[in-house]
């Protein structure tokens, strides 16, 4: 099964409208100063005249005042629009004494003003006054030769705002205070003298979103005036640059900032890796200075709140919008209508037939955005959230009618569309609710693209220069039939072109690894929710049919296989066909991914179009990972670099190599490892009540539980290791590594087995920790509700990793990445993206096991044929036979793992599980060894660095280039 997407990324080539920003990822050249501008000599007055409008004539000087010194005089026939751009170019200074005056004689105004810097400094320097000077008369000509006006502001409303106008807000101490204490008395509604941590957390983020929407609202700006092709509270003050700032204005206040920061919540937009992935990409785009917007649904409910209830897991609703989002900014006057079910019927538009869609339903999305910041620049782009609201006509009428019910289950209905994250796809009616996620999020999306391209351009041939759409996954892909759909029977223009035009667009990134997990659609539902939309899909399919044919002839077979429409008892719509059918760039997350798809799930494909296929390595941001999650660390890189450049560029990492055996550096190393434990056995003895060694090795395995990542196979090795060392004699358990065990991870609501799979590690733990003959030998832990907050707590205090997957089911494996970057050594399958990491650290710093993916088929074969080694059957019937109670209940989950039913070789990898190990601890015992080791997995992590993604996406893919805001 799959989630929808949190959101994909829209990268657009495209033009902004008026009061909205650029929705994608685009090319922007940088705001440059005219080349002869330097070479003038400044004089006391240095002019240059410039075309204001068709009419008008404005200028810009820099003149030499007796009472005030050097000030900015700017004149120009109409003064609307001159706030606002002046605000613009000089946010960040102060600008003082401002005066307008209208000159009758001349017919113009005369805006006259002194600029400082944020310290009240003048400004003095040849160089600087000349780039505000050039600045400023980019700004009131617009940038093309004409005047920005904005409605509203005229007479003395401008004047009186020219008199309250000031620069940036101020980042010092003091200044955040009082915007603090602002908001606690006028945004959260208490006294500023009596108010909590949370109140004082929601305060702290609505002043840090402040500064977020200062930068924002520029950098949209800059991309409107380009036309290009184109969680925030700890990250938000990382990246902004104020944390200490903040720090030491909320411990004045008698607050600390660390535990206003755990008031936060995580934002319920995702399930697991892919919704991870989805933000570090968000960070880099506004990092790298890509103009982006990510596209995505705000749901009410996020994944599940998992309760552990003797063992077994329960869920329930995550309420993670009950006291509200700070971060967001609504958008009412955002809207857009998504149309459902209906018919179609046809009517003639200029003397030519078209299909017109009635639809049976009508919802409306209204946006939500969330400005994100980039790190070390001005940058900030862009989320846009869309929640689904019932439509007014809909409610009016039940209104007018006196049918309050129905107007009451209407708004019921529309709104439970972006009600749930994770719907439950094995009903009808799950099915139904997913489909019409993915449309409403596809529609809105679409309707909010397209609307700021045709409030820039006419002709949508150039719609592929300013448009590019990236689908992440297969859940978007309707989008496609949409684009068409509009181009078709909204805008009128002809099949070949609209198909020209939508090939053009799109980007396909898949993350899956079966082909029998592939995304599928009963073709039934398809006609009932979206009608017009599967006729769209026959004429793509039937076009893409007779293509093939002329180039592979009748083998009918093939065909079948590669037809967007799955015959058989029940039709399908393959949502991943459609995807490389309409995209001209199909992309996998890892090498080793790419070679799955090239070789076993889309092999047709592949040989139909072997320029289509590229891999871009997945990356996390170490942002994140290491500067937001362990700060300890982050210090301790800085100083042994003597630079904080690595946190903007990554690869600087690497000259840690030179220092991994310097006993100093070793020294501090453990100490920040020891510090960032003491920390996970706190949180662990606070939430279990099991007090843990800190001289153990914590070894980790936090993911999703599902059969293949093999989580069964962790606790069986548990298992044989409390059974070993409860058979040994005392002198040998002397020689034990000391072990804590955590694993952590939520079971799909549906999911049995891997249900089962949480209650066998809670039946163990209960087990091997309360044994008196093992004591800190062997510790068991499963942490529950794991989250990103919980993530940033394990990670930087686990030593060692475990990402053990068979081998060919694991496309990318964010997670390692997050580990490596902490300095964590990694026990791993060679799967995924492990093998571009070993090419990076070297085999020697980790600890690899298991069949390779080559060898997985083969081994399928056989195992029916295959006896598991002794010591896996042994720890197997301790389960079966009831050893750690619950002996029915554990039936079920034995049998998936014999009787020639081990489909994910737990067996055939038990004994090089148990070797890997095994080496594990030899290495620990060395403490040296392991202390370069970890430092060397830091050193080497900075190819798994979002950073590194999202440039070979715009290099390779998107053909952009960074559109850095100027300063």
């Amino acid at each position: 099964m799959s989630a929808v997407l949190p959101f994909s990324l829209a990268t657009v080539k495209c033009n902004q409208p008026r009061n909205e920003t650029c929705s994608s990822l685009a090319s922007l050249k940088p705001l440059s100063l005219r080349k002869n501008a330097l070479k003038k000599a400044f004089t006391n007055v240095c002019k240059l005249t410039i075309r204001a409008s068709s009419t008008s004539i404005s200028s810009v000087t820099v003149e030499k005042d007796a009472t005030y010194g050097t000030v900015f005089v700017i004149r120009a026939q109409d003064k609307m629009g001159l706030l606002p751009a002046i605000t613009r170019v000089l946010k960040g200074h102060r600008i003082e004494k401002a005066t307008m005056e209208f000159d009758e004689k001349e017919d113009y105004f005369v805006v006259k003003f002194q600029v400082t810097d944020s310290n009240g400094n003048k400004i003095e320097d040849n160089e600087s006054l000349i780039r505000i000077e050039n600045a400023l008369m980019d700004a009131i000509n617009g940038g093309e030769g004409v005047v920005v006006r904005k409605a509203g502001f005229s007479g003395a409303k401008t004047e009186r705002m020219f008199e309250l106008m000031d620069g940036f807000l101020k980042n010092d101490p003091v200044s955040l205070q009082k915007d603090i204490l602002h908001h606690v008395e006028y945004t959260v509604a208490r006294s500023r003298f009596s108010f909590d941590d949370f109140e004082a957390y929601q305060a702290l983020s609505h002043s840090v979103r402040d500064r977020l929407i200062e930068r924002w609202h520029d950098t949209q700006q800059h991309f409107k005036k380009k036309d290009p092709k184109r969680r925030s509270l700890s990250n938000s003050v990382i990246n902004l640059g104020i944390k200490d700032q903040c720090a030491e204005a909320l411990s004045q206040l008698g607050f600390e900032y660390e535990v206003l920061a755990e008031q936060e919540g995580d934002a319920a937009l995702g399930n697991g890796g892919l919704a991870r992935l989805s933000a570090c990409q968000m960070d880099s785009l506004a990092t790298l200075d890509f103009p982006a917007w990510g596209y995505g649904l705000r749901y009410q409910y996020g994944l599940f709140r998992q309760i552990i209830i003797d063992g077994f897991q329960h869920e329930q609703p995550d309420y993670w919008l009950n006291f509200g989002n700070p971060w967001e900014i609504e958008r009412v006057h955002v809207s857009y209508p998504v149309k459902f079910y209906g018919s179609v019927k046809e009517e003639v538009v200029n003397g030519k037939k078209c299909k017109v869609w009635i639809p049976g339903e009508t919802v409306e999305a209204v946006a939500y955005d969330n400005p994100i910041p980039g790190y070390g620049t001005r940058n900030t782009i862009n989320l846009r959230l869309w929640a689904a609201k019932p439509s007014e006509g809909l409610d009016i009428e039940s209104y007018n009618t006196g049918d309050y019910i129905n107007a009451i289950v209407n708004r019921q209905k529309a709104e439970i569309i972006s009600n749930v994250l994770y719907p439950d796809d094995r009903s009808y009616q799950g099915k139904e609710l997913r489909l019409k996620q993915q449309y409403f999020f596809v529609s809105a999306s679409l309707q909010d693209i397209i609307r700021r391209f045709k409030d820039m351009h006419n002709n949508f041939d150039e719609f592929p220069d300013k448009v590019a759409l990236q689908l992440n996954d297969t859940h978007p892909s309707i989008s496609v039939v949409e684009l068409m759909r509009v181009l078709l029977d909204e805008e009128h223009l002809s099949w070949k072109r609209a198909w020209n035009i939508v090939c053009k667009v799109f980007t396909f990134t898949t993350h899956t690894v079966l082909p029998e997990a592939l995304e599928k659609v009963p073709m039934d539902l398809f006609e009932t929710v979206l009608p017009r939309h599967l006729q769209i899909i026959y004429d793509i399919n039937f076009a893409f049919m007779e293509e093939l044919k002329n180039k592979i002839g009748k083998d009918y077979v093939r065909l079948s296989r590669m037809s967007i429409i799955e015959e058989g008892a029940v039709k399908n719509i393959r949502m991943a066909n459609l995807s490389i059918v309409c995209s001209h760039t199909v992309n996998g997350v890892s090498r080793a991914h790419s070679e799955l798809l090239k070789t076993r799930v889309f092999m047709d494909f592949y040989e139909l179009w072997p320029e289509k296929f590229q891999y871009k390595t997945n990356g996390v941001t170490q942002r994140r990972w290491i500067v937001v999650s362990n700060p300890s660390l982050c210090a301790l890189i800085s100083k042994w670099l003597r630079t904080e450049s690595w946190i903007h560029d990554v690869d600087l990492l690497t000259h840690l190599k030179n220092h991994a055996s310097n006993p100093e550096l070793q020294y501090e190393w453990k100490m920040v490892k020891k510090i960032n434990k003491m920390r996970l056995a706190e949180y662990i003895e606070t939430m279990s009540g099991v007090k843990v060694s800190l001289d153990a090795m914590f070894d980790v395995q936090i993911k999703r539980i599902h059969e293949y990542k093999r989580q069964f196979l962790n606790i069986l090795g548990v298992i044989h290791r409390y059974d070993c060392i409860k058979n040994m004699e005392e002198s040998d358990r002397r020689k034990v590594v000391p072990r804590v065990c955590i694993i952590g991870g939520k079971a799909p609501p549906g999911y049995e087995i891997a249900k089962k799979i949480i209650k066998l590690c809670h039946a163990v733990a209960e087990k091997i920790n309360n044994d008196t003959d093992i004591g800190d030998l062997l510790k068991l832990v499963f942490i529950p509700d794991y989250n990103v907050s919980v993530a940033e707590l394990v990670i930087p205090g686990s030593d060692l990793s475990q990402h053990i997957s068979t081998a060919g089911h694991e496309a990318s494996g964010t997670g390692s990445m997050k580990f490596l970057m902490n300095g964590c050594l990694l026990l791993a399958t060679a799967d995924g993206s492990t093998n571009e990491i070993i090419e990076e650290i070297g085999a020697e710093n980790m600890f690899i096991f298991g069949a390779k993916m080559n060898e997985v088929p083969k081994l399928r074969e056989k195992e029916s044929t295959i006896k598991a080694p002794l010591q896996f059957r042994r720890v197997v019937r301790m389960v079966r036979d009831g050893y750690f109670g619950f002996k029915d209940y554990f039936k079920s989950l034995c049998d998936t793992v014999e009787n020639g039913k081990d489909f994910y070789l737990l067996g055939s990898d038990f004994t090089s599980y148990l070797e890997a190990q095994a080496a594990a601890d030899r290495a620990y015992v060395d403490k040296e060894k392991w202390c370069k080791m970890s430092i060397l997995s830091t050193a080497g992590s900075g190819r798994f660095s979002s950073d590194r993604t999202i440039e070979d996406y715009a290099e390779k893919t998107w053909g952009i280039k960074p559109c850095k805001l100027p300063l």
